[in-house]
């Protein structure tokens, strides 16, 4: 497994990140390569584990799984609708203070495609894409947050 994390300094408390990430299923407001988003299932909350949305980039669906919630500091799901070669996909979110009005937000994408070294490389190159698609994530959710 492979991990690949992108970091920003958000001018906004931890706070209201959370409020942000943990509103799950409209992540299409702020995201810029997110479509479109709906919650397919809610356990209670937007942010209870097991809560789950679908997401529309492009031509590409995806279904994110909630797994772990620690607010205000930790939210992670697991990506499904990737093909079969890939064997797990995780986002984890990590807020960090940073002052008194700002916040250290870390975005992690774990891939797993197997031990073997082609597998490797495979999953190195689609943590790029993802590292790439957490950078518009987090300029979007700092846009968000920063500017409205």
């Amino acid at each position: 497994m492979i991990a690949i994390s992108r970091r920003r300094t958000i001018a906004s408390t931890p706070q209201a990140v959370w409020d942000v990430l943990a509103d799950f299923g409209t992540i299409v407001t702020w995201a810029e390569n997110v479509d479109h988003s709906c919650l397919l299932r809610s356990e209670g909350s937007a942010t209870a584990i097991g809560t789950t949305r679908r997401i529309q980039a492009g031509r590409n669906t995806i279904v994110e799984r909630i797994v772990e919630v620690d607010a205000p500091h930790a939210l992670a799901y697991d990506l499904e609708g990737f093909p079969p070669r890939v064997r797990h996909v995780r986002n984890r979110w990590t807020l960090v203070p940073a002052g008194d009005t700002a916040t250290d937000v870390t975005l992690t994408s774990s891939v797993d495609l197997g031990p073997r070294p082609p597998q490797q490389l495979a999953a190195r190159i689609l943590g790029t894409v993802l590292a790439k698609q957490s950078d518009v994530m987090l300029a979007g959710l700092a846009d968000h947050l920063e500017y409205r």
